[in-house]
Order: structure tokens, then C-alpha cells, then sequence
């Protein structure tokens, strides 16, 4: 039978990938804030008479993703294990897919010729040799091809059901992450306000500096957790479109094998 093309240790590989591209990303970041001009000591004097007013022409500060990982809080740390998750998810099944790919049409000619040329044991070869659902499926038919049409329908219809698991296969993870992203991100918003209000109980004059810094966890989780759940509902959505085509061509070829095999019983005067 055709391997399949994932497995567990692929996607605890993939998982340690997608942490070290997160990892990397955030010391870029770094190295581009230590790196940033130091900040200017010119100043502007304003014509004699108007007295002196100095202008501040220091570069803004760029914020690198570290130091937002940092000022977002708690949260920030269940919303980073979302992102290493769905970016697992995505690389594995981006490839694992991309490997389930087949010319079906072509894979079919191949197949119908060699069943009618040289019998079943070709036709099973050929699946044998192709990787894909669609091949998966005819070669668990083509097993059965002795016991009639209806042992071929049902061996179909259980492989069937096997390899729309397998490409299934991570997708409620991607769902889950989509749903539970924001949530965190509205939760790690409370916090941020919470912690705000305390500052402001707790000083005697109240300023904006003040409350800034909660301000800023809650905006700041409130972004990452859409940042997260926003392509991840995008490529759950992507993979559910590509399975259907993959079902599509499973029912076309099935079809497809259950007439020729059918035909081939007919012009020997076997039963169907």
C-alpha cells in the first residue's frame, strides 16, 4: 500500500523548526535595536527676540519583537506556544499535502490501460508506486478486485475514510488556535486594564505615563492574538478546500475503477 507522507516525528520536527524561525525573528530584532543611531544633541534656536526654544530632533525609538513580547505580559507566553503550534501545523501539512499532490488524470490512464492490458496485479503495482490518497484508495479496491464489485466498493469506502482522517490530520489544532488566540488576547487585554486602574488607585496624581504601561499590555495582547488566529483560520480554511479536491478526485477515481472492474468481469462472464 502507498506510504503515507507524515508521521508524529515529522511534526515535532516541524514544531522545532517553526520555534527557531520564531527565535531567530526575535533576535533580528534585537540586534536592530542595538544597532539604532544614538540620539541626536541638535537643537533649533528660534530667532533672536522670540526667545529660545530648543526642538528635539532625536529618532524615534523602533521596538523590536522581544521587547514587545516583554511589555505584553503574562499572556504573551500561551499566545507564543499558539504561534509555534499553528506554525507546526502549517509547514507539515503545507508539505505533507504538497507530496499528496497527483496528476489524477494521467494516474488514471496509466491505471485503466494497465488493468485491461496485463490484470489486476499491474494496476496494483502502479498504485503501489504512487503516492497520494487517490492511489491509497484503488490499491486497498484493487486487493479486493476478486470478491466482486461490492467487496471493491467497501474496501473503497474504508480506505476512504482512513485518508480523510490523514488529511485531516492537525486541522482541529488550526480551528482551536483561530478560536482561542483572541481570547487570550482579550484576556491578556483585562489584565493590561486592570493593572492600569491599580496604578491610577495607587498614585496621587494621575498622569498619562502613569497608566500607559497597561494600556500597552492590553493593546499589545489584544494584536498578537489576532496576528495569530488570522492565518490560522486563513490556512485552515485553505487546507479544508484543498481536501475537498482531494475527496473530489477520490469519488471520481473510484468511480472510475468500480466500471472498469465491472466490464473486465462482464467480458470474462463472472458475476458482478
Amino acid at each position: 500500500m502507498p506510504t503515507r507522507t507524515s508521521n508524529p516525528s515529522r511534526l515535532a520536527a516541524v514544531a522545532l523548526l517553526a520555534l527557531v524561525v520564531i527565535l531567530g525573528l526575535c533576535s533580528v530584532s534585537v540586534r536592530a535595536q542595538d544597532t539604532l543611531p544614538q540620539p541626536s544633541t541638535e537643537s533649533s534656536a528660534a530667532p533672536s527676540g522670540a526667545g529660545d526654544v530648543t526642538v528635539d530632533l532625536r529618532p524615534s525609538q523602533e521596538v523590536g519583537l522581544l521587547t514587545w513580547f516583554q511589555r505584553g505580559g503574562v499572556f504573551m507566553w500561551p499566545l507564543l506556544a499558539c504561534s509555534i503550534a499553528a506554525l507546526a501545523v502549517i509547514l507539515e501539512r503545507l508539505f505533507t499535502m504538497q507530496r499528496a499532490r497527483t496528476h489524477t488524470r494521467r494516474f488514471m490512464n496509466r491505471l485503466l490501460l494497465a488493468l485491461r492490458e496485463k490484470g489486476v496485479e499491474e494496476a496494483i503495482e502502479i498504485c503501489t508506486r504512487t503516492r497520494g490518497p487517490v492511489a491509497a484508495i484503488l490499491h486497498s479496491g484493487l486487493l479486493k478486485a476478486g470478491g466482486g464489485t461490492e467487496a471493491v466498493e467497501r474496501a473503497i469506502q474504508t480506505a476512504g475514510v482512513l485518508e480523510m482522517s490523514f488529511l485531516q490530520r492537525g486541522l482541529i489544532v488550526l480551528s482551536s488556535i483561530s478560536t482561542i488566540a483572541p481570547l487570550l488576547g482579550f484576556l491578556g487585554t483585562v489584565s493590561g486594564m486592570i493593572h492600569a486602574f491599580d496604578a491610577i488607585a495607587q498614585a496621587e496624581l494621575v498622569t498619562a505615563l502613569l497608566v500607559a504601561a497597561g494600556v500597552r499590555e492590553a493593546l499589545i495582547t489584544t494584536a498578537a492574538g489576532l496576528m495569530i488566529a488570522i492565518p490560522a483560520q486563513i490556512f485552515y480554511h485553505y487546507f479544508l478546500t484543498r481536501i475537498d479536491r482531494f475527496v473530489l478526485e477520490m469519488e471520481e477515481a473510484s468511480v472510475e475503477l468500480v466500471d472498469a472492474l465491472t466490464e473486465r468481469r462482464s467480458s470474462r462472464g463472472l458475476p458482478a
